[in-house]
């Protein structure tokens, strides 16, 4: 039976399956029902809006697998027949299918590039597509990662059993909420926490221990082992009683506190730009104050060691950098100009430690990854433990529940040839050749598994530094051709991403036993639905505004376009690029020590400032970095004075409340905006930086 053949099947028995009685955990597909899957759609949507409006406003989006689970759980408490721990895991893998578009298709960097070349620099003119053309594109790139996973997850999930932080510990919060007992994991590293930087590149501390309260080194539940139900005196399940009684209460009015605050900051734009250090400040420096709530709330998943970091590279780069390059004459133009002024020069020193940093943190992972092919070509040879019928098989999982591998082959190969088919309709013969686009799907496979191996060691998707590497190589393959250049990143670091991200979520289901192949179908969907979501909502946004722009910059859009001038052109702005080799030194032994450290984890791991994170104080303006500093406080001060132990959770709700609060008002500003209706008052906006005045 082929695969539509399957999926129709499926959706014809969804509904009646669903409510004629309870899920078996045995049955194939079993957790595969309408409830999960609408409910994914649904949060995926809220999530895709989010990501779409803080992706374009930062270079940030958010996985958020762990809070899709909790709110799937909160709102499936509200039906007739909540769902099971099973059901709850495909409504976190849609929702994050759904959820995370904006970024696999690129619509938070890729397309803005597009749209600021220049004809009279790049020889053409900039690319603005249509809805319909944005579609095609989102339909070539929104598969073939997908179909990357399933043969992926056997070996670093099954067989190497790999950490893959932040999706085990959504699979302990699902056990303490269902008062299950703890998955079975030996995961000593904390949580990531799931925020993504520059277009997908996680920033979290992978080793700050104290940061994770709900992964912890807990007894192992061997498969014999019968699912108990605790105590009631078990502090994982008054953590999960705590939840089900406060959680709406937390989450609603955290939602509501922002989305009012965001409301008030579209009507009377100086709410989101205080000019904290004197209106000559904000005016000539940028240096702003953005009291967002949801900056706040991810301050708090963020963690108090990645804030610092960030807000370090905010003082060298706005405090130190970017008057020195002023007043040197070497950025002449105004400080907020990207062409002339400061952000555009300390742009290349960010890019510099971004690929610093994303270089020696690979080198590991790369190095392991060949060391252990080779060491498997060696025992091949001698005939020793490697045979694949004489090799011990880890896999949990039936038959009927995996995703049988003839489904990869003929989908990851379908995508391709139609994903080709559809780059070259959307953008033409001159925008890339069809043949470098083939050649781009196959180096994204190959870059997928080492963003998976990364990602499940470290907690880290280095997808940026990923993009860059295919940039550098199709710069060489095919010379001079900016659009070929960035649409060829960009699908290369779509599978990436996707295989990465989602490998969380198998990782989540295979310690608290979900079908692999219902999440498979989830993932699908998601995407699928997503494509449509996201599509609509970028042509309304640029319709709306100018993107990039005041109000949306979309700054990982000229870091995209940035390094594509560069390999084109091997120009940089003056004296810029000393500093990028000092920066990038100095980075590069950082990132040593502190992947050593992390790799033995030693205490004070967490407190080496991240490349990354700092270099996103340089990219973003000081009011980005502030008010997650804020939250990142107020994290350390919850986790160390109140929180009642490591499971307690409250604060990560309330931050989850924050953020979508205002990712969901953001779609009632882009109405409002649409229909012409503007802010009341622009008062006290004379220093010029509040976008959503002309002053």
């Amino acid at each position: 039976m082929s695969l539509l053949q399957r999926l129709r099947r499926g959706w014809r028995n969804l509904w009646s399956r669903r409510h004629s009685r309870p899920p078996h955990p045995e049955e194939s597909l079993a957790e595969f029902t309408f409830s999960a899957v609408a409910l994914g759609l649904v949060i995926g949507c809220l999530l895709c809006f989010t990501n779409l409006y803080f992706g374009l406003q930062t270079g940030f989006i958010s996985m958020m697998s762990l809070q899709s689970a909790l709110i799937g759980f909160l709102v499936s408490k509200m039906l007739p027949t909540p769902l099971s721990p099973q059901e709850i895991i495909v409504v976190q893998t849609t929702a994050v299918a759904t959820g995370t578009m904006p970024l696999a298709a690129g619509f938070v960097g890729i397309l803005p590039a597009l749209g600021l070349i220049d004809e009279e620099r790049d020889g053409q003119g900039p690319i603005h597509l249509s809805w319909i053309a944005g579609i095609g594109w989102s339909c070539a790139v929104a598969f073939f990662g997908v179909f990357l996973s399933p043969p992926i997850r056997k070996q670093v999930i099954v067989e190497e059993q790999l950490a893959f932080p932040s999706g085990t510990a959504t699979a302990q919060l699902i056990s303490v909420l269902h008062d299950l007992p703890p998955p079975d994991t030996t995961v000593r590293r904390r949580r990531g926490h799931q925020y993504q930087a520059l277009e997908g590149e996680e920033i979290q501390d992978a080793t700050h221990s104290h940061t994770s309260p709900l992964l912890r080194h807990e007894p192992a539940v061997s498969e014999s082992t019968p699912l108990r139900r605790s105590s009631p005196e078990d502090p994982d399940v008054a953590d999960g009683q705590s939840v089900k009684q406060a959680g709406w209460h937390e989450l609603l009015w955290s939602f509501v506190a922002s989305a009012l605050l965001t409301l008030a900051a579209y009507f009377y734009p100086i709410v989101f730009a205080i000019p904290l250090f004197g209106n000559y400040l904000a005016r000539e420096w940028a240096w702003t104050f953005t009291p967002s709530l949801s900056y706040v709330g991810q301050g708090i998943i963020m963690g108090f060691p990645t804030t610092l970091s960030m807000n370090l590279g905010m003082l060298v780069g706005w405090g130190i950098l970017s008057p020195i390059s002023k007043y040197a004459g070497w950025a002449p133009g105004p400080v907020g100009d990207m062409a002339t002024g400061a952000r555009g020069w300390i742009l290349w020193v960010s890019l510099a430690i971004m690929c610093a940093d994303s270089l020696v943190s690979l080198t590991p992972v790369v190095t392991e990854f060949f060391v252990d092919a080779l060491a498997k070509k060696i025992f091949s040879r001698s005939g020793e433990n490697v045979n694949s019928t004489g090799k011990e098989d880890h896999e949990v999982e039936t038959e009927d529940r995996l995703v049988p591998y003839r489904w990869v082959v003929i989908g990851w190969t379908a995508s391709v040839i139609v994903g080709t088919f559809l780059v070259w309709l959307v953008f033409g013969h001159e925008g890339i050749k069809p043949w470098a686009t083939f050649i781009g799907f196959v180096l994204g496979g190959l870059l997928s598994i080492l963003a998976v191996r990364a990602l499940g060691e470290t907690d880290i998707n280095p997808v940026s530094g990923l993009g860059k590497i295919s940039q550098l190589f199709f710069a060489w393959i095919q010379p001079g051709n900016i659009v070929a250049n960035i649409i060829a990143g960009g699908v290369a670091e779509a599978g990436a991403q996707q295989a990465g991200d989602l490998m969380q979520d198998l990782k989540t289901g295979h310690l608290c036993r979900a079908s692999p192949r219902a999440q498979f179908f989830g993932q699908l969907i998601g995407s699928s639905f997503s494509i449509f979501v996201t599509t609509s909502a970028y042509t309304l946004y640029t319709k709306a505004y100018e993107i990039p722009g005041p109000s949306f910059p979309a700054p990982t859009a000229y870091v995209w376009l940035s390094l594509a001038r560069l390999l084109r052109d091997g120009q940089l702005p003056e004296k810029s690029g000393l500093f990028m080799v000092i920066f990038a030194i100095i980075f590069g032994v950082i990132a040593s020590l502190k992947t050593y450290a992390a790799r033995h984890e030693l205490w004070w791991a967490k407190w080496i400032p991240s490349g990354v994170a700092f270099a996103i104080g340089f990219l973003n303006t000081p009011s980005f970095s502030i008010a997650r500093l804020i939250g990142g406080i107020l994290e350390y001060v919850f986790r160390t004075r109140y929180a009642r132990d490591k499971s307690d959770i409250r604060l990560i709700v309330v931050a989850s409340g924050f953020v979508l609060g205002e990712g969901v008002t953001s779609v009632i500003s882009l109405v409002l905006k649409t229909f012409g209706i503007t802010a009341l008052s622009c008062w006290g906006c004379g220093h010029g930086m509040c976008g959503g005045c002309k002053a």
